[in-house]
């Protein structure tokens, strides 16, 4: 292989690695409305974070099964340390919000109610310890909305 060909090569490579998507989240990020760290068995329960849900990026480039606009770094971060208790995240908000968690094992879980109601929930039944990326979407990326961020061990709220 002659070294035209080589660098050629590596040019295409480098070309394409260079169109690839963006990734839409940034778990290194510090989260806009801080970290709240909890021990199972925690009081207040739930304990709510007052946040803006939305931003303006798209939510289903992290996983097709994810919905609305995100913000780039996560919302809240919840470092948790886990019980025998089920783990609940949950929005409250006037708007028509989603739900986006990268959980301690690295996954992308997400909710947006499927059309129910405008108030996404995550259960966590076997929850792990660890920390919790959470993002609040909006279905319009221009829109920022009023939501608050509950977390919960309790089954019936």
């Amino acid at each position: 292989m002659t070294s035209i060909v080589r660098m050629l090569a590596v040019a295409a490579v480098i070309a394409t690695l260079g169109a690839a998507p963006a990734s839409a989240q940034h778990v290194n990020l510090q989260p806009t409305y801080g970290t709240i760290t909890l021990r199972t068995g925690f009081e207040p329960d739930p304990t709510v974070v007052a946040v803006q849900s939305g931003g303006n990026i798209n939510a289903n480039t992290i996983n097709s099964s994810c919905a609305g606009f995100i913000a780039d770094a996560p919302d809240v971060r919840l470092q948790f340390t886990a019980g025998s208790l089920p783990l609940i995240i949950s929005v409250a908000s006037q708007s028509d919000t989603t739900l986006i968690v990268n959980g301690p094992d690295g996954r992308w879980y997400c909710d947006d109610d499927g059309g129910q109601n405008m108030n996404p929930s995550l259960r966590f039944d076997h929850a792990a310890s660890g920390q919790y990326d959470i993002w609040i979407g909006t279905y319009g990326a221009s829109s920022l909305q009023n939501a608050q961020l509950n977390v919960s061990e309790l089954t019936s709220q």
